[in-house]
């Protein structure tokens, strides 16, 4: 991914369904998209073509409904998002994002159980 990639909020929505479906057609991501907003199905179409010209997601057109995959992993997309965010909204503090997100949002016991298995691999590293 290069440093140039900066996906609007849209192109966003449309990646995490590509991410989560591992590929799909326009009127599949038009059908998921409408579900929580009123958006017309050209809207959906022009942006996957967008996101197609910017190299965001790659595009088969081997049958006659084009299928897009995206064309890098989420967790490269995360990486690069959690440490622009770190590094601009919270001055570089690991720990303020952290207490952001667990004082401002419901944590279930799975996933403190691997925050807390996360801090105690990270100690063992640092000792």
């Amino acid at each position: 991914m290069s440093k140039a990639f900066k996906p609007t909020e849209s192109e966003l929505e449309i990646l995490s369904i590509l991410w989560e479906k591992g590929s799909a057609t326009v009127r599949d991501v038009h059908n998921i998209i409408f579900k929580t907003k009123e958006v017309g199905y050209t809207t959906t179409l022009k942006l996957m073509q967008i996101m197609h010209e910017k190299g965001i997601v790659n595009r088969d057109v081997s049958s006659k409904t084009h299928v897009y995959i995206p064309n890098f992993e989420q967790s490269k997309a995360q990486e690069q998002y959690v440490g622009k965010m770190i590094k601009t909204l919270f001055s570089g503090s690991t720990s303020q994002l952290v207490m952001q997100a667990l004082g401002n949002h419901q944590t279930s016991n799975t996933d403190l159980k691997e925050i807390k298995d996360l801090i105690e691999q990270l100690e063992k590293r640092v000792k």
